[in-house]
């Protein structure tokens, strides 16, 4: 599949737009500096809808990554060999005008604009790597598979990461919701240190913001958990077995 760029459309342009200008409004000081030194790296602003070629180019020159066009949600194996393969799941269709605050299945804004940016930081792509490897391990059990999902779930899509600035987002499921994105720096969800196990022993949430987030200190410590993640997938195997 590819990116059909002629047939975007004038709301198309609109929603892109829109949303890039109200995340950026709210994201300085509250993103990830490599989150926001990555829109920078691979050239994303207001005014054009990335081009999966150009912004290809650019990954590839800076930790080998690259974007993969697929038509939405695809199956776990499918994810996580690309995944493995060094490439990052991408939809190219956009939400319409009045579905900006809320969409359930992600779309072009969240994939792109929340994930990308930090595909510039090699110890992040190397956790995504290393992630996904141990998932094709264990592609044919529904329970490691709901373990590592949980794992990607709270770190991928919803980290928080504390740093020499303080605490900021690196999840790109908060970064491309201009609504969680001030909420979970907030006063009422809950923000606990990194723990494996306690992730993967705790359902993701769907339907409604987060109630609990986990910290890093570093990219280098998630990429450094992925041992951990395998041994503690495997003692809760045994347990559950």
């Amino acid at each position: 599949m590819e990116q059909d760029y002629a047939k975007y459309t004038d709301d198309d342009r609109f929603v892109w737009q829109k949303l890039f200008d109200r995340q950026m409004e709210v994201l300085p000081g509250r993103a990830s500096e490599a989150y926001l030194e990555g829109i920078k790296k691979i050239e994303f602003n207001r005014n054009k809808i990335p081009h999966f070629e150009e912004t290809n180019k650019l990954l590839k020159n800076i930790t080998g990554w690259q974007l993969e066009v697929v038509k939405g949600l695809i199956d776990n194996k499918s994810f996580f060999e690309l995944l493995e393969d060094k490439r990052f799941p991408a939809s190219t269709w956009f939400r319409k005008p009045e579905q900006l605050d809320y969409l359930e299945e992600p779309d072009m804004f969240h994939d792109v604009f929340g994930h990308v940016p930090l595909l510039t930081n090699q110890h992040f792509c190397d956790f995504l790597k290393g992630l996904s490897k141990i998932a094709l391990k264990y592609i044919d059990n529904e329970y490691a598979i709901e373990l590592i999902a949980r794992v990607y779930w709270y770190t991928v899509e919803f980290g928080l990461i504390e740093n020499e600035n303080g605490l900021r987002i690196y999840g790109a499921g908060i970064l491309s919701s201009s609504g969680e994105s001030i909420y979970c720096l907030g006063e009422e969800p809950e923000r606990v240190p990194y723990n494996v196990r306690q992730i993967m022993e705790t359902p993701y949430i769907k339907d409604k913001f987060q109630v609990k987030y986990w910290v890093i200190n570093d990219y280098e410590q998630l990429f450094k958990s992925v041992s951990e993640i395998e041994a503690t997938l495997k003692e809760l195997l045994v347990l559950n077995h």
